[in-house]
């Protein structure tokens, strides 16, 4: 019984307390980010707009024009097991993508405690045919995508200032990584994989428990026990992160791998945590669902 109608954004943010805006980037969410601030509302952006702090930097990757300056500094990494606190006092959230929540919150640990070089991480990603979007690009039609597999932006995904950003922030130094993702035949899912060069050596007991304690208030990040590797077949259709570490004695570095689904956790029900955070709801309400399988 709803009726669709062609309304401004001033009479559409009247009518609601929270907007969540699934825009292309390039400024198409702004007029109703403007309004919710004019009008003391809340908004979740799930474009890029607002997810990079420099603007130099995001007209660089993006090559369009940055947000205002004013909006860009009121806006908040909406990436709750880092920024929860922050969430909850925010009225512009810049709600991550999928590979980058699944790089940043795998090398969140051990960037934070100073456990690795940390210039020397490398992120290998693969992901579902989902997070390519569903524009009728040629390399994502069925019969280009099936029975293969295949690397692209390669040294230009525009992810890669968005991971560095974060992880430079809690590193407290600049850092850079070497990121490529890759394209699988499965309808969504997200599987990272990180190289690193050991800093301060632990076991992998040690780097496990290290790993349980960081996220030990984060309700959907999963450390999983020595000896069980995350898949994208346990967090589909899920909100949830499966992360496992894993040391490897013979070259000296640290290998964790993480898994999620890249249109909830990567997306839609990171948008939903973060609306929970900022109306003083329970963090897990209405995500709380288990996969499919088995």
């Amino acid at each position: 019984d709803m009726v669709c109608e062609d309304i401004t954004p001033a009479d559409m943010v009247k009518r609601c307390d929270v907007i969540f805006t699934a825009t292309p980037h390039g400024g198409a969410s702004l007029p109703y980010v403007r309004e919710c601030v004019r009008q003391s509302k809340k908004i979740i952006d799930l474009s890029a707009d607002f997810r990079l702090h420099d603007r130099a930097v995001y007209e660089k990757w993006y090559e369009v024009s940055a947000p205002d300056d004013d909006l860009l500094k009121q806006a908040v990494y909406g990436l709750p097991e880092l920024y929860a606190d922050h969430i909850k006092k925010a009225s512009i959230i810049a709600n991550p993508g999928c590979y980058t929540t699944a790089s940043i919150l795998t090398n969140a640990p051990l960037v934070a405690n100073n456990l690795i070089d940390k210039n020397s991480i490398i992120i290998d990603a693969k992901s579902g045919t989902s997070g390519a979007g569903r524009s009728a690009k040629v390399p994502n039609l069925f019969c280009e995508v099936n029975e293969g597999i295949r690397p692209y932006g390669v040294t230009t995904h525009r992810h890669t200032p968005e991971i560095e950003q974060e992880l430079s922030l809690l590193a407290k130094t600049d850092i850079t990584v070497i990121f490529t993702p890759h394209l699988v035949p499965m309808n969504r899912g997200i599987l990272a994989v990180s190289y690193s060069d050991i800093e301060k050596d632990m076991s992998e007991d040690e780097i496990t428990s290290l790993y349980k304690d960081f996220y030990k208030n984060a309700p959907f990040v999963r450390v999983l026990d020595k000896g069980v590797l995350p898949s994208t077949r346990y967090t589909v259709y899920t909100n949830y992160v499966d992360i496992a570490v894993k040391k490897d004695i013979r070259t000296k570095r640290y290998i964790v791998i993480s898994s999620l689904d890249n249109l909830i956790k990567g997306a839609a029900g990171q948008a939903v945590q973060n609306m929970n955070l900022m109306f003083g709801f329970d963090e897990t309400e209405g995500l709380k669902n288990f996969g499919f399988y088995p």
